[in-house]
């Protein structure tokens, strides 16, 4: 067994036993403990509602919620998109993904990064614990610049691990500090009063009693320590506290103990509570610094704060697909305009184009007039050998467009790049978004264009057509095949799938065909439900009401629905009004069909494939790729509405069995749920949740409901597990992500098997990367197989990208696949750590001691900013704090730096200003001026400031944030400056 295998090896027996985990407990509470989930979501919420709350003072709108520990998603939600509108169709389900992401990347540092002492702030790591979090800060602000919200939000999770672990792993509250160690997320300022590497810190408890065991010297001096932790060995600094707990093997050596407030049996279990109380504070002011950096409508977003889905375009541009783009161009312009200031104008834009031999480039914006001129700006031209690089493009989408978005691809040709078929149902099961394919003109079509065009014949094949029915039936899609005249029509599934609070209630492939009937259930929450079914021009169907009542697909319109048939699709536009309870749809086809019904609904649910890790927390993390047949698979599950709903029961269903696997139900509170599966056999699986809804009708009489993830859970025998170092790579730089694959038997590694696999990597930018073609399982390894994949990132590229690297791996007889998905973020590493500089010009006024009076005068704040001359450059000034006016200029000061000359105007009864200054890698500093009331006049103040030597020369630009200043002469003010 070479070394790493032996690391490896050693790495999976920790990982399997009780109570390794040195942090707060990730997810599960133990002994009514806190958790890192606990603190990341209480953070977030507590965060997000107050950036709500700032805008609505702003706006002059009220905002009643009270901002504490018992907020939850749809209260935050709620309370922020109440003004002015109907809260009964708004749904948390985008902010409860986001949230779940964070906390699990959170979570993930327990396992990825096990025995860092940077990554939990042991072994008096301070400076590495440090650079750690702000490097890592730096990389969440670089993603948000470049709106990559997904990378940003797993970094965010991942450093928000660190620094709460501080708390619990230092002396922070044992020394009476109730507020955080702002230091930790400020590289520029420096660490005081550090215990030195000699300096003893601890001494033994006394009959397993450590309450008293910090050395009152630390006290004294106010001296800052950790703990020492080990799995391995006994050894630490002479004198030094130790982590504690059973497997810290430093805890056995004098002295003996440790001092961790890991939960509420750690050895200073007293402590718990008040460092998960400041870890909060901590994470909420790291969340401050981000909100002020990005801007609140950046923050909201990489918070997942909204309402609406992304309007996601995949669109080929060939020759024959004029009338395509016309139609992409109606719905999509359509849609911008009636929905452009509304709650359901779609939270961003995403189109990629495809022919052959080109796709790309990825355009994603927030900006609907960009878009619009982005797809204006298409045509159709070439044509070519006809199959078109359509998965390529797709697989930018995938990457580029947020989890469970919906993304519809256009085109007319088959698809040039099948053999990433695999990678694409790769990328679909790890973001379950839903790709639907609209797909026109399968024949007769091109061949009349050919004389007009000039164009090869194009065909589309069934085999070629049924490649985009695999890939949609995976995703929960539809793909539609219809004539280019008929597209108009088809293009309104569209316009559904973007209106607000979208469930999907019922999905069923019928693979191959054959009559059958099916029931979903209609509870009172739900409006505007639509069932699609898709299927030969031969099919029928029946729906049968709750009540009884019938309607056959031989009548468009009736007392149950009316639908429309274009191409191979049926849209019916369900009647359910008082008509709550089961419902019945009965299909007569012998060829494949399938059934989606959907509808609006604040009751949705989020779930996340786990995977457990034994011990006596029974922890969990985020598990890579499919589960494995024959075994236990985990999920968390979210579940919207939670205060209004009750979760009964979560199933696995396989229509193609039909087999049905339930769950056990494990609550973790807040709407969370672990759901256990026993012996989940080899299938393609869907996640059914049922329950009851108190939210439209008294609680005495709830009704019940259903909803159903859209996305196939499929399983394998294959493992494939990575174990990356980083997900942050600097441009120009190489990172190596090891990987073991295994094969399996009813989940449990095969140790005596024998196999070779084949191997693929690749990655959405097209950046170099190397693997090995084939791994073998040889005799002797115990089952398993060891490999490296290696990723280079180009020099040239731009910071905030992000990278998304799958890692496949097939059986010989290729009946099998699993895979892993990674996404890296880029950046440039950050030099300029300094926050930007203020110094005062000049105050002037006096604001009237009486407040009846303030309405009449005006007070006035002249300011220098600048970044120094070795800065990056201050990129915006805005008011935190204030409802005055802001004008600002630049110019060169002496010693050749940028500075931006601010002057703030402000009616006296406003009397306090904040601003901030945002430099272009993200640095935050804050400058505070406080007029003072006074009874007599005081003379005019004026402070030459140090860093420009009071010249300003070589006037760059003019120009105010906001209309001109008027400057009241008889007023006098003493402004008081707080640099933070």
């Amino acid at each position: 067994m070479t070394a790493r295998q032996t690391v490896m090896l050693l790495v999976a027996v920790v990982l399997s036993i009780p109570d390794l985990a040195h942090s707060f407990q990730p997810l599960l509470a133990s002994r009514n403990s806190i958790t890192h989930r606990h603190i990341t979501q209480r953070a977030i919420l507590r965060k997000t509602a107050e950036v709500c709350r700032d805008l609505a003072v702003s706006k002059g709108q009220d905002f009643s919620l009270v901002i504490d520990d018992s907020l939850s998603p749809s209260k935050v939600q709620r309370a922020c998109y109440s003004i002015g509108t109907s809260t009964s169709l708004l749904s948390s389900f985008k902010f409860q993904s986001s949230i779940t992401l964070m906390y699990l990347g959170n979570a993930k540092v327990d396992i990825q990064f096990i025995f860092s002492d940077i990554h939990h702030f042991v072994d008096e790591a301070f400076e590495g614990g440090r650079d750690l979090i702000t490097a890592g800060v730096s990389y969440v602000k670089a993603s948000v610049k470049k709106e990559n919200f997904v990378a940003a939000r797993w970094t965010l999770g991942q450093i928000l691990h660190p620094l709460q672990d501080f708390y619990s792993h230092s002396n922070w509250v044992e020394m009476g500090n109730t507020a955080p160690y702002s230091t930790l997320i400020r590289p520029d300022q420096p660490f005081e009063n550090l215990a030195g590497p000699n300096t003893p810190t601890c001494r033994s408890c006394v009959g397993g009693n450590c309450d008293d065991n910090l050395l009152p010297e630390l006290q004294q001096k106010g001296l800052l320590t950790t703990g020492y932790f080990s799995f391995f060995s006994s050894a630490k600094p002479a004198g030094k506290c130790s982590h504690g707990g059973f497997f810290d093997w430093t805890s056995r050596r004098d002295p003996v103990g440790g001092i961790n407030k890991d939960d509420l049996s750690s050895d200073h279990a007293s402590f718990h509570h008040n460092a998960t109380d400041v870890a909060l504070e901590a994470s909420m002011e790291l969340l401050e610094d981000i909100r002020v950096a990005v801007g609140e409508n950046n923050f909201l977003q990489l918070m997942g704060l909204s309402q609406s889905s992304v309007l996601a375009f995949v669109i080929d541009t060939t020759g024959s697909m004029s009338d395509d783009i016309t139609e992409a161009k109606r719905v999509s312009f359509d849609i911008i305009d009636r929905k452009r200031g509304t709650l359901q104008e779609p939270s961003a834009y995403i189109l990629v184009a495809f022919n052959d031999p080109g796709f790309g480039p990825l355009i994603r914006t927030t900006n609907a007039d960009v878009f619009k001129d982005s797809i204006n700006k298409l045509s159709a031209s070439g044509g070519g050998d006809i199959p078109e690089l359509s998965l390529s493009g797709l697989q930018l989408a995938l990457t580029g467009a947020p989890p469970s978005s919906e993304i519809f691809v256009f085109t007319d040709a088959p698809a040039k790049d099948a053999y990433l078929k695999s990678t694409i149902t790769a990328l679909i099961e790890s973001t379950r978004s839903v790709v639907n394919f609209l797909l026109t003109d399968a024949t007769s079509s091109r061949r009349r264009r050919r004389g007009i065009q000039g164009l090869s014949p194009r065909s589309l094949t069934q085999s070629d057509a049924q490649l985009y029915h695999d890939l949609a039936q995976a995703s929960g899609g539809q793909a539609i095949e219809v004539t280019k005249s008929d597209l108009s029509v088809a293009t309104t599934v569209i316009a559904d799938s973007l209106a607000s609070a979208v469930v999907t209630i019922f999905q069923v492939v019928m693979n191959p065909g054959k009559p059958d009937t099916f029931t979903f259930t209609v509870d009172g929450s739900l409006r505007n439900m639509t069932a699609y079914i898709t299927g030969a021009s031969s099919l029928t169907f029946d729906l049968t009401s709750s009540t009884g009542v019938s309607q056959n697909s031989s009548q468009s319109g009736g007392p149950l629905a009316s639908f429309t048939t274009v191409g191979n699709l049926r849209s019916l536009r369900l009647n359910t009004d008082n008509q709550t309870g089961s419902w019945k749809i009965s299909v007569n086809s012998n060829d494949s069909y399938s059934i989606k019904v959907i509808g609006q609904s604040s009751v949705d649910f989020i779930y996340n494939l786990m995977e457990a890790h034994e011990g006596a927390h029974g922890d969990f993390s985020l598990k890579e790729g499919r589960p494995l047949s024959g075994g236990n698979v985990s999920l968390l599950v979210s579940v919207t509405e939670s205060d209004t709903v009750k979760v009964t029961e979560v199933t696995l269903f396989d229509s193609s069995g039909p087999t049905q696997v339930n769950g056990s139900l494990q609550e973790l509170g807040d709407g969370n749920f672990l759901i256990h599966f026993n012996g989940v056999p080899a299938g393609e699986f869907v996640v059914r949740l049922r329950g009851e809804d108190n939210s439209s009708t008294p609680r005495s009489t709830p009704t019940s409901f259903q909803r159903q993830a859209s996305t196939q859970i499929k399983t394998s025998s294959i493992s494939v597990t990575t174990q990356a170092n980083d997900t942050n790579i600097e441009p120009g730089s190489t990172i190596s992500i090891p990987f073991t694959v295994a094969t399996t038997v009813n989940g449990v590694v095969n140790d005596s098997a024998t196999e070779t696999f084949t191997m693929r990597a690749n990655n959405d930018r097209r950046y170099p990367n190397a693997s090995p073609s084939t791994v073998t399982v040889a005799a002797g390894s115990g089952g398993k197989a060891n490999g490296t994949v290696t990723l280079t990132v180009p020099a040239s590229a731009e910071s905030g990208t992000d990278v998304t690297l799958t890692i496949e791996v097939e059986n010989a007889a290729a009946t099998d696949i699993n895979y892993a998905v990674l996404r890296f973020s880029v950046a440039a590493k950050v030099t300029d750590v300094n926050r930007p500089g203020c110094q005062v010009v000049s105050t002037s006024a006096n604001c009237p001691f009486s407040s009846s009076l303030c309405a009449s005068s005006q007070w006035e704040f002249i300011a220098n900013l600048t970044d120094g001359i070795n800065g990056t450059g201050i990129e915006r000034i805005t008011i935190r704090k204030g409802n005055g006016t802001l004008n600002t200029s630049t110019a060169v000061g002496a010693g050749g730096e940028s500075v931006t000359m601010v002057s703030y105007t402000a009616s006296c009864c406003s009397q306090t200003v904040e601003l901030a200054a945002v430099d272009n890698v993200g640095n935050v500093g804050t400058c505070v001026g406080q007029a003072r009331t006074l009874t007599t006049t005081a003379p005019v103040t004026t402070v030459n400031p140090a860093s420009t030597g009071g010249h300003t020369v070589n006037p760059t630009s003019t120009g105010g944030h906001t209309l001109s200043i008027s400057r009241c002469l008889c007023i006098s003010v003493v402004v008081s400056l707080l640099w933070k």
